[in-house]
């Protein structure tokens, strides 16, 4: 039986309910959303002795305040917001027990854009579309379709498990003002001048805070079409680089649109989503070029890595 774990306090610029997301609805409008940075999110589930896939806090910018309503052990993974319980500082990146009447408070992020409070035992929200992901253009999933509200109250299945756990640094993410992000080129490459492919490949982009769930909007050296920038609509993956009609290239992000109608120049591969989501505006980005075999090959050793840890963890 479900039990009260949360109520809010104050809930922060950004805080919703996220799992992996949900798949197979594209061609129906239905965005994946799920956690923009999937490797933190996975962490701190493992840590709480979750499977990767369960639903978290995705806390973006500025963060909540929280009542422990139960006993439970959490997590908080990804960007640096100094959390602390009653005022005193916790560590992240390792799990650890919350007591009834206590309160996490996550501050504002002072490194990465986004963190991760996981619960021993999950969040309980209805599973909508075989997926718990709060998508906040369709008003769905989640707790209420919405990003949280003061005095809301959260359900879930809260579970002491012991001994607690972390991860060793190497494992932790740095954050960095200048990032490279790995590509693969295409699908519309060939419809762009010879000098923007290579600029583009050169050159430094910068994230504009007109950036959120949906899309980074990068500013730096236009991008010339060779034809205009309209195509025949078609479906949109998750990290696609569109670039209208502005020039200025656009990373499709967790609740991206279903199709588009704008070229797409890369695609960034897999395993670099979740540095994009880590980033604050104002960041550099440099493209650089891997090949699909590259891509795979990093994405089944991201996987492997994830993997070896839940099964330790057990």
């Amino acid at each position: 039986m479900n039990s009260p774990i949360f109520r809010v306090i104050k809930p922060g610029l950004q805080t919703t309910v996220q799992d992996f997301g949900r798949f197979g609805y594209q061609q129906f409008g239905v965005s994946p959303a799920g956690a923009m940075d999937s490797y933190s999110m996975q962490i701190a589930n493992i840590l709480v002795g979750n499977v990767r896939e369960e639903a978290v806090l995705e806390v973006s910018f500025t963060g909540p305040s929280l009542e422990a309503l139960s006993d439970m052990v959490v997590s908080i993974c990804g960007g640096d917001f100094s959390p602390t319980v009653d005022g005193q500082p916790v560590q992240t990146w390792r799990s650890f027990l919350l007591k009834k009447g206590q309160v996490v408070s996550v501050g504002q992020c002072k490194q990465g854009a986004r963190t991760y409070l996981a619960i021993a035992g999950g969040i309980d929200v209805p599973t909508v579309l075989g997926s718990k992901s709060t998508f906040l253009n369709g008003c769905m999933g989640g707790h209420e379709g919405r990003a949280l509200k003061k005095n809301d109250t959260l359900f879930g299945f809260p579970e002491i498990r012991k001994p607690y756990k972390s991860v060793g640094s190497d494992l932790i993410p740095e954050h960095y003002k200048q990032l490279e992000v790995r590509v693969i080129l295409g699908p519309h490459h060939q419809l762009f001048t010879a000098q923007s492919l290579r600029q583009f490949l050169s050159e430094e982009y910068r994230i504009s805070p007109q950036s959120n769930r949906m899309g980074y909007q990068l500013n730096g050296t236009r991008l010339e079409h060779t034809n205009g920038p309209d195509i025949i609509s078609d479906p949109i993956p998750l990290g696609g680089i569109q670039v209208p009609a502005s020039g200025q290239p656009i990373i499709l992000m967790a609740d991206h649109q279903t199709t588009g109608g704008y070229t797409r120049i890369a695609t960034v591969i897999s395993v670099d989503i979740s540095k994009v989501a880590r980033a604050v505006p104002g960041t550099v980005i440099k493209f650089s070029q891997v090949s699909l075999e590259e891509s795979q090959r990093l994405y089944v050793e991201r996987q492997s890595l994830l993997k070896r840890l839940a099964l330790a963890a057990k």
